[in-house]
């Protein structure tokens, strides 16, 4: 009975995972309907003023018939430009639709699995997994191994490439000292960005300030005037130590070690700027700020954690050679394993409702805890006295005297 609990199947527990999945593809609906109502608005504006214009010169008599016609022709070419704005429109949302659809149906079924020992639910794990892993990767700036994985493994319409791309694109551009295509990014979605009260923007100009004092050209420092004036000043009730930094960087040539003037110049605002964008897009788009696989891994890790994981005492018996006479070989735990220790020493213990540890708990002198059956199992086929013990690990003897019960609280 308690196996078949434990093997049980909860699939909304294995969702809680999956959030960004369906919430990505809501998110970038969402914004391509804004765009299509923007081009629609913007359009017919345009077409209804200009016949209205047209109009009432054709009802002018000396109204040339050619300025009639000239207007005509500029409003089949606007509403032209509309169709291919809201053709491309609809096939971003078709493509966004099949996505959903494709989402909708492999998380579905999950819900067709009864026990975590179906076959299905391990081919299912090992797509999810395909999925974290193509997500760490394109979070990271590996967009060619994540789109070749994407493509060997057929998930393309499971993960978020073609987003993350661009993310990426305009990261690496930051990172090069542009800020040209985060701006661009800022302007599609400037109604958004004020909404969540962003700084990314603000932030951006007074980056492009900064580059122009640091050129010290007459021209370019009369520039950075107008510009401070035009982005940087109507924020100084938001954002007054900005602004008045911005204000006294005239008074301060690169180089400068007065603080925070150098620290204005310094190239490292750049690594900031691109980190604060790849904040504001997760946010934006509802993405978690970390990659998906350290949030399983985070979760696994948890569920395996004790707190010997991390005892200096394990670290340092650890390094005896398994290949000892001394010793015996045993499981590797993967908290304590190299690879993984370092990442689960900030994850919380795990919380276990059932002990599967042995009932006959006793304590070594050297800190060690063994099950007291086992010990004298064990000293009797290495051939030692009755009242003596061996450590299972290191090696080391003990007088069965020396031994003190364990309790679990």
């Amino acid at each position: 009975m308690a196996d078949h609990i434990t093997s049980k199947l909860n699939p909304d527990s294995n969702l809680l995972l999956d959030q960004p999945l369906l919430r990505l593809p809501f998110e970038l609906l969402r914004k391509n309907f804004k765009v299509a109502h923007f081009h629609v608005e913007k359009e017919s504006t345009a077409v209804k003023s200009t016949l209205r214009d047209t109009a009432n010169a054709s009802l002018n008599s000396h109204a040339s018939p050619d300025d009639v016609l000239k207007n005509v022709d500029s409003m089949l070419a606007r509403m032209r430009g509309l169709k291919r704005k809201l053709e491309a429109c609809a096939e971003e949302e078709a493509r966004l639709q099949q996505q959903s659809q494709s989402r909708v149906r492999h998380l579905g079924e999950l819900y067709s699995m009864q026990s975590l020992d179906d076959v299905k639910y391990e081919r299912w794990s090992r797509t999810r997994l395909d999925r974290l892993l193509v997500d760490y990767l394109l979070r990271n700036g590996y967009k060619d191994s994540a789109t070749a994985l994407a493509k060997e493994k057929g998930i393309n319409d499971l993960v978020d490439v073609e987003t993350f791309i661009q993310m990426s694109r305009i990261r690496e551009s930051l990172r090069n000292g542009r800020v040209t295509e985060a701006l661009a990014w800022c302007n599609e979605n400037k109604k958004d960005l004020r909404r969540m009260e962003s700084n990314l923007e603000f932030m951006l100009r007074f980056q492009q300030y900064v580059e122009l004092v640091r050129t010290q050209d007459q021209s370019k420092l009369l520039e950075s005037i107008t510009h401070a004036k035009k982005y940087l000043t109507p924020f100084k009730d938001s954002y007054p130590r900005e602004v008045q930094q911005a204000c006294g960087l005239l008074a301060f040539p690169p180089g400068t070690q007065a603080r925070p003037y150098n620290d204005l110049y310094s190239q490292t605002r750049w690594n900031t700027l691109a980190n604060l964008f790849m904040e504001t897009h997760n946010s934006l788009l509802a993405l978690p700020s970390v990659p998906l696989l350290h949030i399983a891994l985070s979760a696994g890790l948890s569920a395996l954690k004790t707190p010997s994981c991390h005892s200096s005492h394990i670290s340092s018996i650890s390094s005896i050679s398994p290949t000892s006479s001394s010793s015996i070989t045993t499981s590797v735990c993967p908290i304590c394993s190299t690879e993984l220790n370092s990442l689960a020493r900030n994850v919380p213990y795990a919380h276990h409702t059932k002990s599967h540890v042995e009932s006959d708990l006793v304590l070594l002198p050297n800190g060690c805890v063994y099950g007291r059956e086992r010990l004298e199992e064990y000293s009797k086929r290495a051939g030692l006295d009755d009242n003596v013990v061996k450590d299972l690990r290191s090696g080391e003897t003990f007088s069965i005297d020396d031994l003190k019960k364990v309790y679990i609280s």
